[in-house]
Formats: C-alpha cells, sequence, structure tokens
C-alpha cells in the first residue's frame, strides 16, 4: 500500500533541496524569457492603396482571401476587408467610376 505520509527532510538534506530547487527555478525562469521573447506570429503590415488596387482589380484579383494575403504579408482578414469594400472606400469609389468594373467580391 501507498503511504499518504509526506517525508519531512532532515536538516542536512534541506541545503541540497534548497540548491535544486533554486537550478530548478533559474531553468525555467531562462524558458519563461525565451518564449516571450519570441513572438508567434509577426505583426502583419499596413496594406496600402497599392494593395488593395493589386486584390481588387491587379494580379491578384483571381487569387483567393488567403493566398493574395501570404502574396503580399498581410492578413486574410485585411485582404476580407478591402474587397467587401469595408476599407479603402476610396480606391473602390475610383474603381467604379472607371468603366467596366464590377467588384466580383460584393453582390
Amino acid at each position: 500500500m501507498e503511504s499518504n505520509e509526506v517525508k519531512v527532510p532532515s536538516v542536512k538534506e534541506l541545503p541540497e533541496i534548497v540548491v535544486a530547487l533554486a537550478a530548478r527555478i533559474e531553468e525555467l525562469e531562462k524558458k519563461i524569457v525565451e518564449l516571450t521573447a519570441t513572438p508567434t506570429k509577426a505583426t502583419p503590415k499596413e496594406m496600402t492603396k497599392d494593395d488593395a488596387r493589386r486584390v481588387l482589380s491587379g494580379d491578384l484579383k483571381d487569387k483567393k482571401h488567403k493566398e493574395a494575403a501570404e502574396v503580399l504579408g498581410l492578413t486574410y482578414g485585411q485582404i476580407y476587408s478591402c474587397r467587401l469594400e469595408f476599407t479603402f472606400k476610396d480606391i473602390h469609389k475610383e474603381l467604379k467610376n472607371s468603366e467596366g468594373y464590377k467588384n466580383p467580391w460584393t453582390k
């Protein structure tokens, strides 16, 4: 049978335990610093008007949102927002005024 008793260390064992725990704490703190120093995901760049033109009527107009985002180093959400006319309203207005342009991403 297993004993539920806690083993009380002797006075002679305490310095060894303290040194072992201090080393373990130091190792864990190093790991924390490493994990927090390295960002898990790179911060996306800000989308420019030129990027908006490329995804709306340029070489990336036929690419899916995710593919266009990867090419430009942007996020899926940035491409989505642009194509569905939530952002870059001035570019959308400019393109609507040009002849023959229809935004295929909106109804």
